[in-house]
């Protein structure tokens, strides 16, 4: 597997200097200065390309090129969105840029409820709550008809946690869920902290009427008006699993299991509709084995994110440690060097240690957690590697 890392351009404080000491062979980034929706022109990916190729690394993966509301949605400008991403996609082509990583995700990307867990040896990890999420969704979105979607037990714990949760809790809770892993809502605006909330709520809004169906149809739209670009320039595009695998907010999920992967490749059945397989999304569902997964779908993955999770009770879950978990890192290792070798694989967030706190990463995306995060990876490629080589797999 090709060793890759996210990098986040050339204001990123970790440099390329930095990785290629580190042993990264390619990079996986964004144009993150181009607004959504408008075009990637070819001028601006060569400058990245070159620039990245300058420090002896390639630009192996695009993470991502969005996938503008309104193309999931189908909102009126929808038709004019998907001709601009047509364009982007073959830019990147033509550029020699293959493999692009995306998601269709309604509103939300990722969330978590806390960004600096901490444990026991005193690092951090990324901590999924269910009843402090609830009590986002209950006490300070005020979703309607929320209270469907939670349990008898479930509402008597958010009711309790209501009568001890300070101001600054709140406050730290919306800028987790929705300003510090969005990116698309700014929390310093100066109309004050309700400003993420409302405009969330406006973006929610425009999903009402958009049910599971309804997006499963808006992706294969999109999917089958791409496939032809993709085919003439030789680009994979490969799907991001939802984060976590299950419903949230109301919204519609729907890459969240085996059914919904095989739904998927299925339905638009072309060798670049792929995969991104994220063994960290995949594993804080419970109705997800990676394993299983790795087996039934590597032939159709064309990017690896390899990290791991732990689901505890009550529907929490937290990221843990890459030789641990759910996520059964070692195992994918296996099967994907087995099945469909030399896909660029990063490791997928990381530990906050040994003064990463003091950077001002984007939330899991540490160095030093990254780092030895890659080194406990590279270790388990190295016993793959031994295993293919003594005939032993």
């Amino acid at each position: 597997m090709e060793k890759t890392w996210r990098w986040f351009g050339k204001k990123d404080r970790i440099t390329l200097s930095m990785l290629r000491q580190i042993g990264v062979e390619g990079i996986v980034t964004a144009l993150h200065e181009v607004p959504n929706g408008e075009v990637w022109s070819t001028e601006a990916i060569n400058d990245l390309k070159n620039y990245i190729e300058s420090y002896g690394m390639r630009w192996s993966v695009v993470e991502s090129l969005p996938v503008c509301e309104a193309i999931k949605y189908g909102g009126p400008e929808r038709d004019a969105l998907i001709e601009n991403y047509k364009i982007s996609l073959a830019n990147l082509g033509k550029c020699g840029v293959k493999t692009v990583c995306y998601n269709f995700m309604p509103v939300i990307d990722w969330i978590r409820t806390d960004l600096h867990y901490a444990l026991p040896d005193g690092s951090s990890s990324l901590y999924f709550n269910r009843i402090r999420f609830a009590y986002f969704d209950l006490k300070i979105l005020q979703r309607e008809g929320a209270e469907r979607d939670y349990s008898p037990e479930e509402l008597q714990k958010v009711e309790e946690l209501d009568c001890r949760i300070t101001p600054e809790e709140k406050a730290e809770l919306i800028d987790t869920i929705i300003v510090k892993t969005q990116g698309f809502i700014d929390g310093n605006i100066q109309e004050g902290e309700q400003y993420p909330v409302r405009k969330f709520r406006e973006l929610l809004a425009l999903y009402k009427g958009i049910d599971r169906q309804k997006l499963r149809e808006n992706l294969c739209e999109f999917l089958k008006a791409v496939m032809p670009v993709c085919d003439e320039y030789g680009v994979n595009l490969c799907i991001h699993p939802d984060d976590p695998p299950f419903q949230v907010l109301g919204l519609p999920r729907i890459v969240t299991s085996e059914e919904d992967i095989d739904w998927l490749l299925n339905a638009v059945d072309n060798p670049h509709n792929g995969l991104t397989f994220c063994a960290g999304s995949l594993s804080s569902g419970s109705q997800n084995d990676t394993r299983e997964l790795a087996r039934r779908f590597a032939r159709r993955t064309h990017f690896v994110h390899l990290r791991s999770t732990e689901i505890l009770p009550e529907g929490d879950f937290r990221e843990t440690s890459h030789l641990e978990g759910r996520g059964h890192l070692l195992e994918l290792i296996r099967i994907f060097e087995k099945e469909n070798p030399g896909l660029p694989m990063r490791v997928d967030h990381g530990r906050t240690m040994l003064g990463d706190e003091k950077e001002g990463y984007n939330p899991g995306y540490s160095f030093y957690g990254r780092m030895f995060a890659l080194a406990q990876v590279e270790g388990m490629m190295a016993a793959v590697r031994n295993e293919m080589e003594s005939g032993l797999l």
